[in-house]
């Protein structure tokens, strides 16, 4: 018998956190995170992690939370790494008998969760460092290297994509392409929570006010001292360039809520394309009620 799950996605700032968190409480859930920021520590307020407003512990209300704040910003954790720890997490929920809810906004996480991975080269550290620095001095360069079925703009996947090719001489897409194993979920209930963009908008800019206030310069800083990529996470690379003088706290502010817009405009194409959900909620997760998915 399959065993029920639910993996609920949507933009940053959509409220599915929220409605992840209600959803658990009437069925008896463990939430488990599946987004790449938030599984870091420390960084809590910058990676709008549930535990920006919690004491950092396994639970929240007595819910269990599975995944989150668990790495230092000094690690590394590859996708494969993630299902791993994603496959331990939702075989304990099972046997303790709660059901496995996962929450986030990573795509290509949540793409794994669903249809596994294709096996991939160990990558040098050597060669992810200086993809990164490619991609940071000269993106659009960068991506006239790689294939032209290779489509995504995000940084964080470029990178990944060059420093395959810098470590093999062969593209991303050729292993992509091999099959797949792995899946921890592939036959979750897939919830998305996807408001109005205006809503969104709104939120967005009404949230980011609220992470200074909640810490989020003292992470910066704790980012650069760890030698942590800054650019992995919308807010730490604004935060980090204004603690070292390269642009004004206007400034600072201004481009955190575009670069965050401008990512959950990403995220929504993603969804639109790639996540077939079988629930659509077209509301803020703390409004949608929860009868809706039961």
């Amino acid at each position: 018998m399959t065993e029920k799950s639910y993996i609920i996605a949507g933009p940053t700032a959509s409220g599915k956190s929220e409605f992840a968190h209600r959803l658990a409480r009437e069925i008896n859930g463990t939430i488990i995170n599946c987004d790449s920021v938030q599984i870091y520590r420390g960084i809590e307020n910058i990676s709008a992690s549930p535990f920006a407003e919690h004491e950092l512990t396994d639970e929240i209300d007595g819910i269990p939370y599975k995944l989150f704040s668990i790495l230092p910003l000094t690690e590394q954790i590859s996708v494969a790494d993630y299902l791993v720890l994603a496959q331990r997490e939702y075989d304990a929920a099972i046997a303790s008998g709660r059901t496995p809810i996962f929450v986030g906004g990573t795509g290509y996480y949540i793409n794994a969760l669903i249809n596994g991975i294709s096996p991939m080269p160990d990558v040098s550290d050597e060669n992810r460092t200086r993809a990164r620095q490619m991609v940071a001095d000269d993106i659009d360069g960068v991506r006239k290297m790689l294939p032209a079925e290779f489509t995504a703009t995000d940084p964080q996947r470029v990178a990944r994509a060059l420093e395959v090719f810098l470590e093999t001489g062969r593209h991303l897409t050729e292993f992509q392409n091999a099959p797949r194993t792995g899946a921890v979920a592939p036959n979750a209930t897939r919830i998305l929570i996807s408001p109005d963009v205006t809503i969104l908008r709104e939120r967005i800019e009404k949230r980011i006010p609220q992470m200074l206030s909640g810490g989020a310069m003292d992470e910066a800083h704790l980012v650069i001292s760890s030698g942590w990529d800054e650019n992995r996470a919308i807010g730490a690379s604004q935060l980090c360039k204004y603690i070292r003088g390269e642009i004004s706290h206007g400034e600072c502010i201004s481009n955190w809520i575009t670069k965050t817009n401008q990512y959950a405009k990403r995220q929504r194409t993603w969804f639109r394309t790639q996540y077939n959900p079988d629930i659509k909620i077209n509301r803020t997760g703390t409004d949608a009620e929860i009868t809706d998915v039961l």
